[in-house]
């Protein structure tokens, strides 16, 4: 019995940081060695066409593969983006040569699989989220800096306070940074009306040790702060464009708009100039996430980011999705005994994100997916509870996107302003049964 020869006409890259190995064939006489520059690349796109080669395998090695992938495409070659684990099992001693020799002699017997990989837009809007993302990191680490040079200070403003970086919290830091103010009771002034402590308790908790040392790094940090937070407007405009080219470039547009969401808490870390619950409705064709509880404008930005409109319909089924984002359990099965059931190892961004919004679900009072939650809680603990809901949820989103289904849960999760409004029609109704009044006694107009 021999294996079945499926892309005659393949090639294997061993991608390189200073180089790269591709093999035509199984001999040392066909591979050569190209370099990273724009011209080798070009070079190495010229010698495969020149032989005829239609399909190319290649490790994901680094960042080192996306300028000669995209040359390649270019050129019109078939490729995919091979997961260095699925390459390295071969005999003899591991070199360049003999790797790219053994991805050429996998991929001609059809045993490689491609990675999944976004369409252009996608790729796009994933390059402005995820510097975005970045950049809040970097501005929340300027702020921890801040809070330890004002407790340095003893400037115990994170006891008075709930949020440093809040407008209470900036407007004592810029007075203390800008102005050189440093009498609480004058600091004291900067309190917001919302703030629960009083005045006279911030005044006391802002006499500090006044250290010159400690105000220059505040200073520093102050100014850094703002900085990545004008760099994140930036890219909130950019990703703002985008959509607006996006939307314009598409025929068919979704005409019609998603319900208000007042019960979607907004931080200050969501997009400022853009209404991410219309952008993302429009976006999917009409599919409204945001319905589903738990779920937030920074996750719908993830999804949008990460996988894209098209992208979820390159999963056959809602459970290979689930498998792809590693949220279902790798079940390794022998003599009919389970060896193993754990969850692969491996966090993505989006991964990242439906376990954030999974730990929101479960601490909901009620709904179906808290109900879920609780009883996985229960019986295996909050990790494993976090895990099961992040799958349910990418699922659900699956089946939302692919199908163009609405979110309909057998119980459905009132917020509260729906709960009040419920309870007041059921008081009416109370009160009309006792009085025994109807409909048409309070001659309504409809």
């Amino acid at each position: 019995m021999s294996l079945e020869i499926v892309h005659p006409q393949a090639a294997g890259i061993d991608v390189g940081s200073k180089s790269h190995f591709v093999a035509i064939g199984q001999s040392t006489e066909d591979v050569r060695e190209f370099g990273v520059y724009a011209s080798d690349l070009l070079s190495l796109a010229q010698w495969l066409l020149s032989n005829e080669i239609k399909h190319v395998a290649m490790e994901s090695t680094g960042n080192y593969w996306q300028n000669l992938y995209a040359e390649l495409i270019s050129h019109g070659l078939e490729v995919i983006l091979v997961n260095g684990k699925f390459t390295k099992q071969m005999k003899g001693k591991k070199i360049d040569v003999l790797d790219c020799i053994w991805i050429q002699k996998l991929h001609s017997l059809g045993l490689l699989t491609g990675s999944f990989l976004p369409d252009e837009n996608t790729a796009k809007l994933r390059a402005y989220s995820r510097q975005r993302k970045k950049l809040l990191e970097q501005a929340a680490q300027a702020s921890l800096r801040m809070q330890k040079y004002l407790k340095l200070l003893n400037f115990r403003l994170d006891v008075v306070v709930k949020d440093v970086c809040g407008l209470t919290g900036m407007k004592i830091i810029k007075d203390i940074v800008e102005n050189g103010n440093l009498d609480g009771q004058a600091l004291a002034q900067h309190r917001h009306y919302n703030c629960r402590k009083s005045e006279a308790e911030i005044a006391k908790a802002l006499q500090g040790n006044n250290k010159e040392e400690y105000l220059f790094g505040l200073r520093q940090d102050y100014e850094t702060y703002h900085f990545f937070k004008e760099k994140v407007e930036e890219c909130e405009a950019q990703i703002a464009n985008f959509f607006d080219r996006y939307f314009d470039e598409q025929e068919q547009v979704v005409d019609d708009l998603p319900i208000e969401k007042p019960y979607k808490r907004r931080n200050k870390n969501n997009p400022k100039n853009m209404d991410l619950n219309i952008l993302s409705y429009q976006y999917f064709g009409g599919v409204d996430l945001l319905a589903i509880e738990g779920v937030s404008y920074s996750t719908v930005l993830t999804i949008m980011s990460e996988v894209g409109a098209g992208g979820m319909h390159r999963f056959q089924s809602a459970k290979q999705f689930a498998s792809w984002l590693r949220l279902a359990p790798n079940n390794k099965i022998s003599g009919g005994k389970t060896l193993s059931n754990r969850t692969p190892k491996g966090s993505g961004r989006l991964k990242i994100a439906l376990r954030n919004a999974a730990n929101a679900i479960g601490n909901l009072k009620e709904g179906h997916l808290a109900t879920f939650f609780k009883r996985i809680a229960y019986k295996k603990g909050r990790q494993i509870a976090i895990t099961a809901t992040a799958r349910k949820l990418a699922m659900i989103i699956w089946n939302m996107v692919t199908k163009k289904q609405p979110y309909n849960p057998p119980e459905p999760y009132l917020f509260l302003d729906q709960k009040r409004k419920l309870g007041i029609v059921k008081r009416i109704r109370k009160k009309m049964a006792k009085f025994d009044i109807s409909t048409n006694d309070l001659q309504l107009k409809t």
